[in-house]
């Protein structure tokens, strides 16, 4: 089975962690830092129409 990875903090992550709780908050108003899929810290740009976040593994993840 694969991990997935808490995109705030990097982390293991099911989804239904409680202690991702404050994670999946802050996520309401901020962009992904960390890649669900290898937990590599991503480059994240946030411009005022929304945001990119690049994972050098995996590609980039777009609000739009």
């Amino acid at each position: 089975m694969e991990t997935t990875y808490c995109d705030r903090c990097g982390g293991p992550s099911t989804g239904t962690d409680p202690e991702h709780e404050r994670c999946r908050a802050a996520r309401a108003l901020e962009p992904p830092r960390y890649c669900t899929r290898c937990a590599r810290r991503m480059v994240v740009k946030v411009t005022p129409g929304g945001w990119t976040a690049h994972c050098v593994e995996h590609g980039t993840l777009t609000s739009a």
